[in-house]
């Protein structure tokens, strides 16, 4: 007599609901780093966090399966209520695979290699430079952008999927950058609704993605 194999229970029919990636694992490579962590930050348990540097993840921020936040350059910080994605990287190498350090600031402290104000997201793919460079509160950087070392974005700036910004270069407050290089101010004043927005997707994540900070602590 043949026993039947049994049938797949539907995911539908588990209580959890947990986002996993469906990429494969990223290997941890390089230094441990030391870390601060807000005790309200969500990381996922295959995100990729190295370097000699402190790497601060504040309030609420969520960081991504596969996202890497690398230290070599210097400091990351990731400001409250940010969003890191899949394959998105702070602290990048520039193209020559190089990591460039901060320069120091009026009390010859460091700057960092990366500072992401509050309510920034980083989208797939992205990639920031190490080497000073700050991105403003409510920022988005598009899928596939390249922030050159050193440069420092404004504050709810757009840039949008596949644009770029040079090492050292200034972008002021509200400049929305396309992938060919037009760019123009849009100042329609939208900036708490955004923030509201993004404050709602991440009260969705934090329940989506299984959050293990104590693996990089």
């Amino acid at each position: 007599m043949s026993s039947a194999t049994p049938s797949p229970v539907p995911s539908s029919a588990h209580g959890h609901h947990k986002r996993h990636s469906i990429l494969p694992a990223v290997s941890q490579s390089g230094p441990k780093p030391p870390v601060q962590f807000s005790s309200s930050c969500t990381i996922a348990d295959s995100a990729l966090l190295t370097g000699p540097h402190t790497i601060i993840v504040s309030t609420e921020s969520v960081i991504h399966p596969r996202a890497r936040l690398e230290s070599l350059g210097g400091r990351v910080t990731v400001g409250r209520r940010c969003i890191v994605h899949e394959r998105a990287c702070l602290g990048a190498a520039d193209l020559q695979g190089r990591y460039h350090k901060g320069s120091p600031d009026k009390e010859g402290r460091s700057m960092g290699a990366v500072t992401l104000g509050d309510y920034v997201t980083v989208e797939v793919g992205a990639q920031v430079e190490s080497g000073g460079t700050v991105i403003g509160e409510g920022t988005t950087v598009g899928i596939g952008t390249r922030v050159g070392a050193g440069a420092v974005v404004g504050k709810h700036c757009t840039l949008t999927a596949n644009s770029t910004v040079a090492a050292g270069e200034v972008i002021p407050d509200y400049t929305v950058i396309y992938s060919n290089g037009l760019r123009r101010i849009d100042r329609r004043g939208v900036s708490d609704l955004k923030n509201k927005a993004q404050a709602r997707q991440i009260d969705v994540l934090r329940r989506m993605i299984p959050s293990n900070p104590g693996k990089f602590q």
